[in-house]
C-alpha cells in the first residue's frame, strides 16, 4: 500500500536522557506550530501525533520534492532553536540540563538519531496509529482516562489530522 510514490513514516522523538522538557504547554505549542508550518508549506501531511513529557510520535508523509532526512533535521533543529531561547530567557537553570561536550554545540535538547520507521502496509500504519491513540493512556503515563478524550493537543497532548490534512 502506498499513499504516494513515498510511504507514510512513523517518527519519534526524545528529548535528551528521556528529560521531561515537553511538559510545559509552551513548547509543546513550539512543536505544533513547526508541524502546522510543514504541512503549510506542503512539506509533509501529517496524520496523526502525540506529544508527550519527554518525547513525541507522529506519521507524517513527506511529500515530493523534498527529502526526509531534510525535513526530520529542518524540524529537529527548529523547535529545538525555539525551546532553547525561551530556557535561555525564562529559565536558564533548566537549560543548563542540555549542556552537552559537542564540538557542533553548546546545547542538545533532542536525542540524536531519531526513529522513522517506513509504514508500508496497511496493516503497519493502523497499528502505529493505535499505538499514538492509546500512548497517553498508558499505565505509565495516565495523561488521559481515555484514547477519545486526547484529540485535541492540549490539554490531551493528541490530534489526529485527516487525511486531507485539515490540521
Amino acid at each position: 500500500m502506498k499513499f504516494s510514490n513515498i510511504y507514510p513514516q512513523f517518527f519519534t522523538a526524545t528529548n535528551l536522557e528521556w528529560k521531561q522538557l515537553l511538559k510545559e504547554d509552551k513548547y509543546k505549542d513550539i512543536v505544533i506550530e513547526s508541524l502546522r508550518f510543514l504541512v503549510k508549506e506542503k512539506r509533509v501531511i501529517i496524520y496523526c501525533f502525540v506529544i508527550m513529557p519527554n518525547h513525541l510520535h507522529l506519521i507524517w508523509q513527506i511529500q515530493p520534492g523534498h527529502k526526509l532526512k531534510d525535513v526530520k533535521r529542518d524540524f529537529l533543529k527548529f523547535t529545538a532553536q525555539q525551546i532553547k531561547f525561551d530556557l535561555f530567557k525564562y529559565n536558564s537553570l533548566w537549560l543548563k540540563e542540555f549542556e552537552v561536550n559537542a564540538q557542533d554545540r553548546k546545547y542538545q535538547l533532542w536525542e540524536r538519531n531519531a526513529l522513522s520507521v517506513d509504514l508500508c502496509t496497511y496493516k503497519l500504519f493502523i497499528q502505529k496509529l493505535e499505538y499514538i491513540h492509546n500512548n497517553p493512556v498508558q499505565e505509565r503515563w495516565r495523561l488521559s482516562a481515555t484514547p477519545e478524550s486526547t484529540n485535541i493537543p492540549r490539554p490531551g497532548f493528541m490530534r489526529l489530522a485527516s487525511m486531507m490534512g485539515d490540521f
